[in-house]
């Protein structure tokens, strides 16, 4: 090193001193570490390319979405996890609580399926591990109400004419 590099011997000893007394870092200190913070090099570790697949498993990891992802897959792939003809009869609408509800054409397909209904729990459970279904619930389809609307009669209705 030549005369006119070389860091005045005061210089460094106030800046030594300072930081020693008052914990302030001397500025070669603070370049030195915002120069280390900033050196990323391009095929340094961690600066690869992550797959779109690993990033996601990450985000549903962190924010605990497994179980909501499991549903999705369950509503979704509801017709390989029953089979094509019990499917094309019945679809998953809810699931709270542990409780999975499912919609069926008729009442008809609604006592069946409750008869196949530990053969399917079985299926959820080993196909979905992260959802939670306790216990199936089979409905048929709604019928019309005649509460509201245009045979709505008012009082007691019908009843009151057979006593």
């Amino acid at each position: 090193m030549t005369k006119e590099n070389e860091p005045d011997v005061a210089v460094e000893f106030y800046y030594r001193m300072r930081a020693a007394i008052t914990g302030r870092k001397d500025r070669d200190t603070k370049r030195r570490e915002k120069s280390q913070r900033q050196s990323s090099r391009p095929f340094d570790e961690g600066r690869a390319p992550k797959t779109l697949a690993n990033t996601m498993d990450a985000l549903i990891q962190n924010f605990g979405w497994q179980s909501k992802v499991a549903e999705a897959e369950l509503f979704s792939n509801w017709k390989e996890l029953v089979g094509d003809r019990v499917a094309e009869s019945s679809f998953p609408e809810d699931l709270s609580k542990g409780i999975l509800t499912v919609r069926c054409k008729s009442t008809a397909w609604a006592t069946q399926l409750r008869l196949m209904g530990n053969d399917i729990l079985v299926k959820i459970g080993e196909r979905l591990p992260d959802l939670e279904v306790k216990e199936l619930r089979f409905i048929g389809p709604q019928a019309p109400s005649f509460k509201r609307g245009f045979r709505t009669v008012q009082g007691r209705g019908p009843r009151d004419t057979f006593g």
